[in-house]
């Protein structure tokens, strides 16, 4: 399989738009000054938005958060019939995924 880039989940992010799920599995948090593990993370549809603010650091996803500078850690994978990207960083992980 090719190496992950962040223009491989940028394209993904286009070509499933209509289809995407997102997986919160940890996030920063300012009261522990780290990040936390979430226990109770699920697939949620994707809820897409337009804020040309953070669009750089978010790509248009409401819960992914992107630092860039070669600092995201991106990995693709097959799970149970979904096509997964994982991404983590200082600020937490999640996976982005689509239904086959």
């Amino acid at each position: 399989m090719k190496k992950v880039t962040l223009a491989t989940v940028k394209s993904f992010i286009k070509k499933n738009s209509n289809n995407l799920f997102i997986k919160t599995c940890s996030s920063f948090d300012g009261m522990v000054d780290g990040v936390v593990y979430n226990a109770s993370s699920k697939f949620e549809k994707v809820e897409l938005n337009n804020d040309s603010i953070n669009n750089k650091y978010t790509l248009g996803i409401n819960g992914a958060w992107f630092v860039g500078s070669s600092r995201d850690y991106l990995n693709a994978y097959v799970e149970n019939n979904m096509i997964c990207i994982s991404i983590s960083n200082s600020c937490g992980s999640f996976v982005i995924a689509t239904t086959k």
